[in-house]
């Protein structure tokens, strides 16, 4: 594979995206920004728990390259569960969160795995788009509405507490000989295409390819700047971290 990396914070932010990559398998994070003095039971913040959730995810791909990914991403969650569990209470529905997005090649095939909102563009030929869209589904975008949505049935899942949650993404597996390029993106990075409707997906892999994951963010951030968003009923922000990762398979 060859690999083009970007991942920008929010400007004056602290990054609460990880994009990670090894030989065979890569990976985006999204941690889900918490408001301000939420009660949430943990002592740490969310690039913490994303730190540590892309820190097992690499090792846990690295030294069993033909584990399932939803076992793979469970094992992380409680890799993860067990570095905190002592300090803080994992009970608590509001704990940090974070999208998970992995996509890996093994024997002849990709396999992925999308937990949350962190698309993965496929190009075959044509664009496909693989993503847990379950967030774009709620009746109630209210932070109380969010948090009991959160990882339940009806509502959505994420990588926090539960590692059953990862048994609730969308995963599968596709053959690599039609495959040319893969894009995985934070929802900060595809605001292109699912939020400011500027381009279509396969307009927006094309400008992924063309002017680099760096250069897509940095048009994203024009049009945030120029308030070019739109009103859906969902809570938004003008910026948001943003990562994209482009893997080139064949030309």
């Amino acid at each position: 594979m060859q690999v083009m990396v970007a991942s920008e914070p929010t400007p004056g932010q602290v990054n609460e995206d990880y994009a990670i990559v090894g030989q065979t398998w890569a990976a985006v994070l999204d941690g889900a920004t918490a408001p301000p003095r939420l009660a949430s039971g943990c002592i740490h913040d969310v690039p913490w728990l994303v730190r540590h959730l892309a820190g097992n995810l690499a090792h846990t791909l690295t030294v069993d390259p033909n584990m399932p990914l939803p076992d793979a991403v469970a094992a992380v969650i409680t890799a993860t569960c067990a570095a905190h569990e002592k300090t803080c209470d994992l009970t608590n529905p509001d704990s940090p969160s974070s999208t998970v997005t992995v996509l890996r090649l093994r024997n002849g095939h990709l396999d992925y795995l999308a937990l949350a909102d962190s698309p993965l563009l496929v190009d075959d030929g044509q664009v496909t788009v693989i993503t847990d869209d379950r967030t774009a589904h709620l009746r109630d975008y209210s932070y109380a509405g969010v948090s009991a949505a959160r990882n339940t049935p009806g509502g959505f899942y994420v990588a926090s507490t539960r590692p059953d949650a990862a048994y609730h993404a969308v995963a599968g597996s596709i053959p690599v000989a039609a495959i040319r390029r893969a894009a995985l993106l934070t929802d900060g990075a595809s605001r292109l295409a699912d939020y400011f409707k500027r381009l279509t997906w396969a307009e927006l892999l094309t400008a992924i390819i063309t002017d680099g994951p760096a250069g897509v963010i940095a048009a994203t951030r024009e049009i945030e700047r120029a308030g070019g968003g739109r009103l859906d009923g969902r809570r938004r922000k003008l910026h948001d971290d943003a990562s994209i990762i482009l893997l080139t398979l064949r030309t």
